[in-house]
């Protein structure tokens, strides 16, 4: 599994942002490639900020957990939590610019060895940190064709 603390999986996943257009035809799901950055954005602030000190929820920890850093990609047409749905138009050139820097400052956190519990999933290494960031994110840009 690739990780957004390597080089070359970091410069890989910019890239395939900047491909990203409004021409980017979506391969599954309801989302346009507007709302898709949009809603790739919130799993990276969460790791960036690390001020959330929850154990997250024992149903989700338990059964899909080791889904977040697997091997085994995600299903496609999994359910989105609702708060993270866009419910409206995105522009697609704004939420880029807003993802390629959170995608940056997170490959800044590279070096960050204390990592606090994730609000929903609970403890993570660094390492699973890592690749959780790159599988959801690929899964995004994998849906739209880049």
């Amino acid at each position: 599994m690739k990780s957004l603390f390597e080089e070359s999986t970091y410069n890989e996943v910019l890239a395939r942002i900047d491909s990203l257009n409004e021409n980017s035809e979506r391969q599954w799901g309801k989302m346009t490639v507007g709302q898709m950055v949009w809603h790739c954005q919130f799993p990276f602030v969460i790791g960036i900020k690390n001020k959330d000190k929850g154990n997250g929820n024992i149903f989700v920890r338990t059964f899909f957990k080791k889904q977040m850093y697997s091997d085994k990609p995600f299903r496609k047409n999994l359910p989105t939590a609702p708060n993270l749905k866009a419910k409206e138009k995105r522009d697609l050139i704004t939420e880029k610019a807003k993802l390629r820097q959170l995608v940056a400052d997170f490959y800044e956190c590279r070096t960050r060895m204390e990592w606090n519990p994730h609000p929903i999933f609970g403890k993570f290494t660094h390492e699973q940190w890592g690749k959780m960031e790159y599988k959801h994110l690929d899964h995004h840009l994998t849906q739209f064709g880049v």
